[in-house]
């Protein structure tokens, strides 16, 4: 049996050494086996739940994810900070992006339960598609299964609101779709949702598609992402115009943005275009939501993600949020100031107390002062992604990261909590893009030691540019209850 793959970034010699150590320590090698393959594939296959309004899509989110915690509410406008959940099935672990929660206004419907559809199926590596089986397939199901077939995804359909033997009489009539087996679900009681997870868990890759790493030779990918009108198109538009290489029209959407292909500093990148919606929504509160949808989508398909915050206004929650985004996706980021230019002496004091207290946990990220306008700075953007995607894809070899944490534990042990004074034993780095630590402790690590941990990584290692994950996993102990 080849095991290669779970072993993660170590080597066969490195990786036996490890678990010769983790033996020693008295770890139980299944769950290091267990720690080592979870860190190894890095972030979680995505799926997407699509359909139109009042199908039951959030409600079948909450049963997924077995809590109530996405927006179930008929009330027009509904808008969540947050539409990506954790979710596990039979043991594996997966995020579901939940695309319902409000109701677009009537006139738009069409359009607008496609857009919303569009982004989240970008974004994702699967499909649910949730039908209402006791309406039938209805003009707008037909317009989302003609986006799904061109999305080329694994789609499982889902009949939904099917409560007794009459209702799965009513969900085989969905065969007409061609989506293949509908799956008969009440996702109020819980019916049925099994038999589809396992449908779902068959759909998802066991990691996800990380098409980036496979192109050998490809362009990187950056997307240019932002809260509206602080300059994305400005900037896209002025590094595209100086030295546009070509314009590639991304195959299989309905709408019509693009991924620029743009050379910089002698270097070509994909820009993943996320400059704006173009469809017109009626409500705001819609076009907030897509936005964040659309950002979504840009940040999972790239490796990079270049925040634009406009200078000239204080750093708002909207921007903590999307920078929240970028970390939590696992990309690497570059911070850009833009309308520079802009700027009094006042104003960049003010900004700078800002960065301190609001941009404080991304203090990594490199940061250039740009101007769209007037292309200042722009020079600088390359080099800054540069460092990133160094930081991003930097692995330190086992023997070296325990030697660090050996002296870090000598030189700061954890504070003693009831009379006990965890340690850590050893770790390793089992991923990158982005760099994934396991440390293997006798104890719980609390979260300000795990901070000083990552703080110091960072000056010893660099990292810059990247979040790191650091998980811990503790040694339990045998023949003896608490």
């Amino acid at each position: 049996m080849n095991d290669q793959h779970d072993h993660g970034a170590l080597g066969d010699a490195e990786y036996a050494e490890f678990m010769e150590l983790a033996a020693e320590e008295g770890f139980d090698v299944e769950d290091v086996e267990g720690a080592l393959e979870e860190a190894a594939h890095g972030p979680l296959p995505v799926l997407a739940v699509v359909g139109r309004p009042n199908v039951g899509k959030s409600t079948l989110v909450n049963r997924i994810i077995g809590r109530r915690e996405a927006v179930v509410q008929d009330k027009p406008g509904v808008t969540r900070d947050r539409v990506t959940y954790e979710a596990e099935w039979a043991g594996r672990r997966f995020k579901v992006v939940d695309t319902g929660g409000w109701e677009q206004d009537v006139l738009g419907l069409d359009a607008s339960v496609a857009a919303q559809a569009e982004y989240a199926i970008e974004a994702s590596d699967a499909v649910v598609f949730v039908v209402d089986s006791t309406v039938g397939a209805t003009d707008t199901d037909e317009a989302v299964v003609k986006l799904l077939r061109r999305s080329g995804k694994p789609v499982v359909l889902c009949a939904n609101k099917v409560d007794g033997q009459s209702g799965e009489a009513d969900a085989s009539t969905l065969w007409s779709l061609g989506l293949g087996e509908p799956h008969p679900v009440s996702s109020l009681h819980g019916r049925g949702t099994g038999d589809m997870l396992d449908a779902v868990l068959e759909a998802l890759p066991e990691a996800p598609s990380q098409t980036f790493g496979n192109t050998v030779g490809g362009p990187r990918r950056i997307a240019l992402i932002g809260r509206p009108n602080v300059g994305k198109s400005s900037l896209l538009n002025k590094v595209a115009n100086e030295d546009r290489v070509v314009v590639n029209e991304m195959a299989g959407t309905t709408r019509d943005p693009v991924d620029e292909l743009i050379k910089l500093g002698g270097i070509v990148w994909k820009f993943i275009d996320t400059a704006g919606i173009r469809r017109r929504v009626h409500l705001q509160e819609g076009a907030d939501y897509y936005a964040s949808l659309r950002t979504a989508a840009a940040v999972e398909k790239a490796e990079v993600a270049v925040v634009l915050i406009d200078a000239t206004e204080s750093i708002s929650v909207q921007d903590q949020r999307i920078i929240t985004m970028a970390v939590e996706a696992g990309r690497a980021m570059v911070i850009a100031f833009n309308k520079w230019d802009n700027l009094d002496e006042e104003r960049r004091y003010y900004l700078e107390r800002e960065i301190e207290t609001e941009l404080g946990q991304v203090a990594w990220a490199p940061r250039v002062n740009v101007s769209a306008r007037t292309g200042r700075h722009m020079e600088k953007l390359v080099p800054a992604i540069e460092t990133a995607i160094k930081g991003w894809e930097t692995r330190i070899p086992t023997g070296r990261l325990n030697a660090f944490l050996g002296e870090i534990v000598a030189a700061h042990p954890h504070p003693v909590r009831g009379g006990k004074q965890p340690r850590i034993l050893f770790g390793t780095q089992a991923g990158t893009m982005p760099p994934r630590f396991v440390l293997f402790a006798s104890g719980f690590l609390e979260a300000g030691y795990r901070r000083f941990i990552e703080r110091r990584l960072r000056e010893e290692f660099g990292f810059d540019g990247t979040p790191i994950h650091i998980s811990v996993r503790v040694r339990e102990k045998r023949g003896r209850k608490k």
